[in-house]
């Protein structure tokens, strides 16, 4: 059995990400299967473990960074821990699976790092950073300071775009999808 490939999908907050890959999948012409992410937060209802997230303990959390066991982590919020286990990756990979990993900017470049040829990263940008302000004040959803630390997030995040293999502009929601479907084809066929 052929070895899973792994895809990697990150973008600054309201490039779209979550939109496209929803739209790849439910369009079915890739063979994707989501990585099971890893946290430190207890289950909320309808949470099962192993499918919704791999749940560990603070000190489950914290003895699996000192063995090196993460591809990438991130502490979110103070305490509050994410991450993506190596085991998870191996597993899948090893039963033929192709793992995509819905990811932030830096986690993005260390998967990439890691594995080199094995993994293909996408970044997802805005046409400007004027057009992801508007599509932020348009969701109605944040107030102007919150939209300022987004966008200031963001210009911060559209600078790790030239350590990615390949980006793709979401100008036209559509032919995103077409570009980013294209270049998951191309490389999960080889």
């Amino acid at each position: 059995m052929d070895k899973g490939k792994i895809i990697v999908i990150s973008a600054p907050s309201g490039c779209g990400k979550s939109t496209i890959i929803n739209a790849l999948m439910q369009r079915g012409n890739v063979d994707l299967h989501f990585s099971v992410s890893a946290t430190n937060r207890p289950p909320r209802e309808g949470e099962t473990d192993g499918v919704s997230y791999h749940f560990l303990s603070d000190e489950e959390f914290r003895r699996a960074i000192s063995e090196d066991a993460f591809v990438e982590f991130e502490e979110v919020y103070p305490g509050r821990f994410y991450g993506t286990l190596k085991s998870e990756l191996e597993h899948r990979c090893a039963q033929g699976q192709n793992v995509l990993l819905d990811i932030d900017v830096k986690g993005g470049v260390r998967v990439k790092e890691m594995y080199g040829d094995r993994a293909r990263s996408i970044f997802i940008k805005p046409p400007s950073v004027d057009e992801l302000r508007r599509r932020l004040e348009s969701r109605g959803t944040d107030d102007s300071d919150a939209i300022a630390q987004r966008v200031g997030k963001a210009e911060f995040e559209l600078s790790f775009e030239p350590r990615y293999d390949t980006s793709v502009t979401n100008d036209n929601l559509n032919e995103a999808v077409d570009h980013t479907e294209r270049i998951i084809l191309d490389f999960t066929r080889k």
